[in-house]
């Protein structure tokens, strides 16, 4: 876990390294981001990520599934529900397109620093 005060952001797995590049870049903008590791996906540790919302009033959450019927959703659903007077801005996912998993394009699909850097940008300024 990073810790910071403007913006969450979620994310497991494989799918951290690209966010503490997108979080280092983030901060020479300075955007001050808390990363969280959700480490296990059940039981999940909703109460950490409540606890952040709560305090950046900002939720991005990023992984490597296609965005529909990914766990991402589960989150999503959850935080909109527990911390809905807390948002300053629409929650954000960044994740793979609905289409087949295609190996050969695997640096088109998955979402990478820069994709996560412009969700970022994209809260930052709609909470402004």
């Amino acid at each position: 876990m990073q810790h910071g005060t403007d913006v969450t952001i979620v994310g497991w797995g494989a799918q951290l390294r690209r966010l503490q590049a997108a979080c280092d870049l983030a901060s020479k903008e300075g955007i001050s981001c808390e990363l969280i590791d959700l480490r296990t996906l059940l039981p999940w540790d909703s109460e950490t990520i409540i606890r952040s919302v709560k305090k950046t009033g900002k939720l991005i959450v990023s992984h490597e599934a296609p965005i529909t019927c990914g766990f991402g959703a589960e989150v999503v659903a959850t935080l909109q529900q527990e911390c809905f007077f807390h948002l300053e801005a629409p929650i954000q996912r960044v994740a793979g397109y609905d289409t087949p998993f295609p190996l050969v394009s695997e640096k088109y699909y998955l979402p990478d620093e820069i994709k996560n850097l412009d969700a970022i940008r994209k809260v930052m300024d709609l909470s402004r």
